[in-house]
C-alpha cells in the first residue's frame, strides 16, 4: 500500500478505540514534531509513555548529584538537559548557582580530557539513560580502567525497558499496542519484546522516526489489533535486526547486573536498572540505595503521565507554574519529554 493509503486509513478508522503507547523519547519528540496526531482518528490515542531518560530520573538521584557537586574538590559532569531537572529542593543548575561544580559536556568520554588534565580533582558522570546509552558507559570504563585513572567516578540511573513496560501492564495503564523504541531495539535486537507480547498479548512495533516510519508502524499496530496478533514486528528493518548485539552484550555483562532501580513518579520497579557490579564498586559514586522518590511539587502529575493516565493538560501546573523555562516536572524539562512537547504543539 503507498503511504496516503495508511494516512487515509488511519484518518477514516471508526473500528473500536485503541490507544497506542511509545516509549521512547525520540519518538515524542518525533511524533508532536512530524504533527501525526492530527492525521489520525479520534479513536486512535496516542500515549507518551516513561522513554524520556530524564523524565524518569528520580529526584534522590539529582538530590545525590547536588550533593556531590558542592563536595570540596569534586565535579559533576553531566548532559545538558539534566542540569535543570528539578531534585526535591533544587536542580544542578541552582546548585551551581550557590556554588556547585557542575560542567557540562557532549559526550562520557570528554570527562576523560578534564579527568587527566585535573588529577588531583575528582570527577563524578551522571550515567543517565537506557539500554541505548549504556554500552556507552562500559566503554568508558575500559577507558578508565586501562589507562589507570583514579578520579573518576560514575553514578548510574541506567533503566532497562522491560521491567517498566510490565510495571504499566500491570498497573491498569490500558495499552493496546506499544511503538517499540527505534534506538532501544537497535542494541537489544526486536525480539527483545516477545516475552512482553506473548505474556500481556498486546502487539508490539519496532519504528524509526520519521513520519512515514511511524505511520508505517501504528498501520501496523492497529492492523495487528484487528486481527488479534500479539505480535512483534519490525518496520525498521533499515537499523534493527531481530537479534540481539552479542558484543554488547558481553560488555554489558562485564560491568553491569540487573537490580531494582526507582522510575520518577512511577516507584521502584524490579530488575528495571542496571548498577555496576561489586567488582567494580570503587568506580561507583554512590548509584545503590537512592530509592525515595521524593516529588518537589506534590500536584505534578508527571507519573500519571508516564504511565498513560493522564495527559499533561491535565496537570493543574502544566502551562502555568510549570514550562519549559521553569520546570516544576521532569517530563517539561527534555525535548523528549510528553509536557514539554505538548506545551510547544
Amino acid at each position: 500500500m503507498e503511504i496516503e493509503q495508511l494516512v487515509d486509513y488511519l484518518k477514516n478508522y471508526s473500528g473500536p478505540k485503541v490507544r497506542l503507547m511509545e516509549v521512547c523519547g525520540s519518538h515524542t519528540h518525533a511524533i508532536a514534531k512530524h504533527g501525526i496526531r492530527n492525521l489520525l482518528s479520534p479513536q486512535i490515542e496516542l500515549l507518551s509513555g516513561p522513554g524520556c531518560p530524564v523524565c524518569v530520573t528520580p529526584t534522590a538521584y539529582i538530590d545525590k548529584l547536588v550533593e556531590l557537586s558542592l563536595e570540596d574538590n569534586t565535579t559533576v559532569v553531566t548532559f545538558g538537559d539534566l542540569l535543570r531537572v528539578p531534585g526535591s529542593k533544587e536542580s544542578l543548575n541552582e546548585a551551581k548557582g550557590r556554588g556547585g561544580s557542575v560542567e557540562m559536556v557532549y559526550s562520557p568520554m570528554d570527562v576523560l580530557g578534564l579527568a587527566k588534565a585535573n588529577p588531583e580533582h575528582s570527577y563524578v558522570f551522571a550515567a543517565v539513560g537506557f539500554e541505548t546509552t549504556a554500552p556507552v558507559y562500559t566503554l568508558l570504563l575500559d577507558n578508565i580502567i586501562e589507562n589507570n585513572i583514579s578520579n573518576i567516578k560514575i553514578l548510574t540511573a541506567l533503566k532497562t525497558m522491560p521491567g517498566a513496560i510490565s510495571f504499566l501492564c500491570d498497573n491498569g495503564a490500558l495499552i493496546d499496542g506499544f511503538i517499540a523504541p527505534g534506538h532501544v531495539s537497535a542494541v537489544t535486537g526486536a525480539n527483545y519484546f516477545n516475552d512482553l507480547a506473548a505474556k500481556y498479548h498486546i502487539p508490539f512495533a519496532v519504528s524509526g522516526f520519521g513520519a512515514k516510519e511511524l505511520v508505517i508502524a501504528i498501520y501496523g499496530l492497529v492492523k495487528m489489533i484487528e486481527e488479534g496478533q500479539p505480535a512483534v514486528k519490525n518496520f525498521y528493518t533499515s537499523v534493527v535486526e531481530n537479534d540481539k548485539n552479542k558484543i554488547i552484550e558481553k560488555q554489558l555483562n562485564k560491568y553491569f547486573e540487573p537490580a531494582d532501580v526507582v522510575w520518577r513518579g512511577m516507584g521502584s520497579i524490579k530488575s528495571s536498572g542496571l548498577l555496576l557490579k561489586a567488582e567494580y564498586s570503587k568506580y561507583d559514586a554512590g548509584s545503590a540505595g537512592l530509592n525515595e522518590d521524593n516529588k518537589r511539587n506534590k500536584a505534578c502529575r508527571c507519573g500519571e503521565i508516564l504511565m498513560g493516565k493522564a495527559k499533561p493538560a491535565d496537570c493543574p501546573l502544566f502551562g502555568k507554574v510549570c514550562t519549559p523555562m521553569s520546570p516544576e516536572g521532569a517530563c517539561m524539562v527534555s525535548e523528549e519529554g510528553s509536557c514539554f512537547n505538548a506545551f510547544i504543539c
